[in-house]
């Protein structure tokens, strides 16, 4: 619920009343959310933009999803011919015939039955082997969107219900509306074919049952649906907040008194969801009850027009079978639209996540190349938090051309973290500009900024995997000896080989299996590895002893490739004399600037600050500042 360190509390943000009241406040943000998501859902709904999205990433797997609906197709179709075969074999069995008259059915029958499961068990396997296939792009791409969207605001619970019950959203799309759906319907008209051989009449009787069972019937329980589940998928994304929220901010919530807010907030909307799905539940049951209504009548009718039309009493009763198999296969197209219905909201969240990226802003391969040396600048960039606070940044200007290395200083509170959230793109100003070659950092496509700034934040994170899949996080095709180097650059090389499993350790959730020191250390690698043209390290040696700390510094700095500028953020001074200039904050301005020689030399914040670290780390005081 807190981050680790993030934007100074005093630059202007409340960062620690606002995370410690947000469970608390969580209802007006979470009916907003919900809100957002009917909009948006209903918007989607219209254009049928959420389903065309998911359904273009499906296409190098169309093969094995017409396969799939293919197979389900045949299966449902076995299961139709073998109640008919069934009925006709029983029932001239009854007339007691040479057994050679039946020989024939009774192959068939047990052929059918045989092959029915045969393809049930293939029509699954080839669906949800492209399906499965397919949310592996379709979770990886979620997971990038969401980790470049920077200007949004996302919850840690919120990300889980989008990674996880909307990603499934997309495969149920497939296996559970598109392949059944689809199957429902080629059976249907093959059932009225077969039934139009044996008797005309009573094929236009099963033609109109089937009718309603396969477009009245899911029309009614779209119509009856939607409303509710419109609200459910938003609901679920909040609840999954809520419980992120109650647990890891628990202690935050008592702090400020909110834990008794939070759980009513938190109980409000579990109780509205329990009473959405119980409504769900009441109108699936009558759409069902229905269904049940339709194929009684539809076999009624279709014997009722076989009797007319003189048909032998055995195909009668072929067809009274086969009308209610028929049916039924059909009835699943209600379970469908049924399935539709709910997945929707969770399908446009999914698609809004999808967006390939805003047009007419350059990408990687559009007219800039975000590979390359860049010169950004800051000019006169002015950061509110709230209206009527004092600013977080105050006129600031900086620029960092290619291969420039610059550090940024200052107390608590001064505006560095709000600094390196505005260069990436996390923070808008509200006065000035951030240009990056020229071009205002806001027309960058969010999904491509961090190709060219990017680096160590205040929040980086560390996921449970190993160290290695950490690492490639920064770069997916690094080989060992890049990985390697980074680490070494990092110091946490020698701490990776004196583990049994290497670089397959396991770093526990948020890294919990490491220090404090280690975790730093893990991601500035991690920040090396990727080596952005604009690296900004924020606090790249906190948690380390001093000495370290400098050699981490100077070997991080050392690693980063020539004509790659470098922003670094740090309470402390030492490390520092070889930058090529330091801007000093306080209250949200430039108030120093300057070499490391300049600045010790001349009276000021700056040279203050130098003399106390030094005596402190020498023993000399027994507090740092």
């Amino acid at each position: 619920m807190t981050a680790a360190h993030g934007p100074d509390p005093t630059d202007g943000q409340p960062a620690a009343a606002a995370d410690g009241q947000t469970s608390a406040t969580a209802a007006d943000g979470q009916t907003s959310a919900a809100a957002g998501g009917k909009s948006s859902a209903a918007a989607a709904g219209g254009r049928v933009a959420a389903e065309r999205a998911v359904l273009r990433l499906a296409r190098p797997y169309l093969g094995r999803l017409v396969g799939a609906g293919l197979l389900a197709a045949a299966t449902e179709f076995a299961g139709l011919a073998l109640m008919a075969t069934a009925t006709w074999l029983l029932m001239s069995a009854a007339g007691q015939p040479p057994l050679d008259r039946l020989t024939v059915a009774i192959v068939a029958v047990r052929a059918l039955a045989i092959g029915r499961g045969v393809l049930r068990y293939t029509e699954r396997l080839a669906g949800h082997d492209a399906v499965l296939r397919m949310i592996t792009d379709v979770r990886a791409r979620v997971f990038a969107t969401l980790a470049a969207r920077r200007n949004a605001v996302h919850r840690s619970g919120d990300v889980l219900s989008r990674l996880v019950s909307d990603v499934e959203a997309v495969q149920d799309l497939l296996l559970r509306v598109l392949v059944p759906g689809s199957a429902a319907a080629l059976v249907g008209v093959l059932a009225v074919a077969g039934a139009g051989l044996i008797s005309p009449p009573a094929a236009g009787a099963l033609a109109v049952g089937l009718l309603v069972a396969g477009v009245a019937l899911p029309a009614l329980a779209t119509v009856v649906t939607r409303r509710s589940a419109a609200e459910v998928a938003p609901l679920r994304g909040a609840l999954a907040t809520d419980a992120i929220d109650l647990t890891h901010g628990a202690a935050d919530l008592a702090a400020f008194g909110a834990t008794d807010g939070a759980l009513r907030a938190a109980g409000q909307r579990a109780r509205r969801l329990a009473r959405l799905e119980r409504r769900l539940a009441a109108t699936g049951f009558a759409v069902d009850a229905a269904g049940v209504l339709t194929a009684g009548s539809t076999a009624a009718a279709v014997v009722l027009a076989a009797l007319a039309a003189d048909v032998p009493g055995v195909l009668v009763g072929v067809l009274a079978v086969g009308a209610l198999a028929a049916v039924e296969v059909t009835l699943a197209l209600v379970g469908a639209a049924r399935q539709w219905t709910q997945l929707r909201p969770g399908l446009a969240r999914v698609a809004a996540l999808l967006d390939p990226g805003t047009p007419g802003r350059p990408t990687t391969d559009g007219s800039t190349d975000l590979a390359g040396p860049h010169e950004l600048r800051f000019d006169e960039v002015t950061v509110r938090y709230r209206a009527g606070a004092a600013p977080a940044l105050d006129g600031v200007s900086l620029d960092l051309p290619a291969g420039r290395r610059i550090a940024v200083v200052g107390p608590s509170g001064a505006g560095k973290s709000t600094l390196a959230a505005v260069l990436t793109g996390t923070v808008r100003p509200a006065a000035g500009r951030v240009t990056l070659d020229g071009q205002d950092l806001s027309a960058y496509a969010e999904e491509a900024l961090p190709r060219a700034v990017g680096g160590l934040l205040a929040e980086a994170y560390v996921f449970h995997a190993t160290v290695r899949e950490n690492l490639l996080l920064g770069r997916a095709g690094a080989d060992e000896e890049e990985l390697s180097a980074a680490t070494a650059a990092a110091g946490l090389l020698e701490w990776v080989r004196a583990q049994p499993a290497g670089w397959d350790t396991l770093v526990g959730e948020e890294g919990g299996q490491l220090s404090g020191g280690q975790r730093q250390r893990l991601a500035l690698a991690r920040a090396l590895l990727a080596a952005p043209p604009v690296l900004v390290l924020d606090e790249p040696t906190e948690g380390l002893d001093p000495s370290a700390a400098d050699a981490v510094l100077a070997s991080a700095l050392a690693a980063t490739p020539v004509g790659h500028s470098v922003l670094l953020i740090s309470h402390r001074l030492s490390g520092l004399a070889g930058l090529d200039e330091i801007v000093v904050l306080d209250g949200g301005r430039v108030i120093q600037r300057g070499r490391h020689t300049e600045l010790v030399a001349t009276d000021g914040w700056y040279r203050d600050q130098w003399l106390l670290q030094a005596a402190a780390e020498r023993g000399y005081l027994a507090l740092a500042p």
